[in-house]
């Protein structure tokens, strides 16, 4: 039998919204073949659409082997799991009822086979949050659908770049609503679900983490608002005494004008605009969402779908490569830690 380390990483990529960037980026993503040499990727999503993309990138000699289940991928070249759909062309930057059907019934097959452990890892490709209403879609965006489907109360949206891990406490939701959700036990739950990620999926020892105040300069010792000293710090305080070294809370301003975020394994943001933004300004273009804390493996670009530059021909793909490359490696952690622990039992099992 094959050692699981050896395997081939199955990586499922969502579509995303037809209409935007996503099949012009998973497209100009797999023509890279040292993907191919990594993982076996398995589109999920439209073939005529996908074609379509194809043709206007001109990449003639680029094509997808069309299969009915992930174990049919041959290694050889990147797999097309194609989708019944009404969607026959894509119609560049319109918001449409068939483009969103597409995107979800793609994501609805690609969690069927990742939670079969068909598929090792996903990587979704961006949705129109609005326009995917218009079907059984009924959620915020993918963490919270992911987080559903999965049965977990809570996961952490963690934003990925070489220069930080940003995680946040809340994520899509409005500002008026920030103050009222961020409380010291869901920081405190948040602040372990980073530090898990941080030493199971990254391998960090002893991760150090910071964390951002909600008020500007932290609240000023209470000039500008309570919660840094009767939410944020009392959820600091408490997580020291699970072993967390956590510190803060830091003004978000000051922490990234002055470098400080270099010093830190992880960030944890209270709302998704304070992280978000510093996130994305030093991704450089290659920043990955990491849905943290789920039973299984999820990445995604850090953008949207860019419907305002849809089949142009010049979206960068940097985002979904870094966030293939991010599954597997993730994937590849997992795997070598899970035997690791199996290979400890058996040790303390044989030695008794």
């Amino acid at each position: 039998m094959k050692n699981r380390m050896e395997k081939r990483i199955n990586v499922g990529i969502t579509i995303g919204d037809a209409n935007g960037i996503g099949p012009e980026i998973i497209i100009k993503a797999l023509s890279d073949k040292r993907i191919i040499e990594l993982c076996n990727p398995i589109v999920y999503g439209n073939r005529s659409v996908l074609n379509q993309s194809i043709k206007d990138l001109q990449l003639g000699e680029f094509k997808l082997q069309q299969i009915d289940h992930p174990t049919k991928a041959n290694g050889k070249s990147a797999a097309l799991i194609s989708l019944d759909s009404e969607l026959k062309n894509a119609e560049y930057g319109m918001a449409t009822k068939s483009s969103a059907l597409c995107a979800y019934d793609a994501l609805e097959r690609a969690l069927q086979d990742l939670l079969a452990k068909d598929i090792d890892c996903l990587v979704t490709g961006p949705i129109n949050k609005d326009n995917i209403q218009h079907t059984a879609f009924d959620f915020a965006g993918h963490t919270e659908y992911l987080e559903n489907k999965d049965g977990k109360t809570e996961s952490l949206m963690l934003m990925i770049n070489e220069h930080c891990r940003i995680g946040l406490v809340t994520n899509h939701i409005s500002v008026n609503e920030v103050s009222n959700l961020v409380k010291t036990d869901l920081i405190l739950k948040k602040l372990s679900l980073l530090n898990k990620t941080l030493r199971n999926d990254f391998n960090i020892r002893k991760p150090k983490i910071a964390v951002l105040g909600l008020n500007p300069h932290s609240g000023d010792n209470g000039l500008i608002g309570r919660e840094d000293e009767k939410e944020i710090l009392p959820a600091i305080q408490q997580s020291k005494t699970i072993g967390i070294m956590a510190f803060g809370p830091y003004p978000a301003d000051g922490f990234f004008g002055s470098g400080s975020y270099k010093e830190f394994d992880g960030i944890l943001a209270m709302y998704h605009d304070q992280g978000l933004i510093p996130a994305k300004m030093l991704s450089s273009g290659v920043g990955i969402n990491y849905t943290a804390g789920l039973s299984f493996v999820r990445t995604s670009p850090d953008h949207g779908t860019a419907m305002d530059i849809a089949g142009k021909g010049i979206a960068n793909e940097s985002s979904i490569r870094s966030a293939i490359y991010k599954a597997i490696e993730i994937s590849r952690t997992r795997l070598r830690n899970e035997e690791l622990i199996k290979n400890k039992l058996e040790t303390s099992k044989n030695r008794a």
